[in-house]
């Protein structure tokens, strides 16, 4: 384990709608994740590992890219 992966030195907040918490934590419990930082390290890294999305749209807001919901632009769908 590099020293990185040790620490954890850096804090990431993301703010996530009930439904979106339901459905991470419905992962989380499928998968016998032990936490929610657990959940999202794992979802990160299956979605670093993803093919099928190509660069966003110019002027792309952050509230476009919900857990749940429609496809937003730039995302392929499958």
């Amino acid at each position: 384990m590099a020293k990185d992966e040790a620490t954890r030195g850096e804090r990431l907040q993301i703010m996530l709608t009930g439904e979106e918490l339901t459905v991470l934590d419905d992962f989380r419990f499928k998968k016998r994740m032990p936490s929610r930082a657990s959940a999202i390290r794992e979802l990160l890294k299956r979605g670093l590992a993803a093919e099928g999305f190509e660069a966003v749209a110019f002027g792309s807001k952050s509230e476009e890219f919900g857990v749940t919901g429609e496809t937003p632009k730039g995302r392929k769908d499958r």
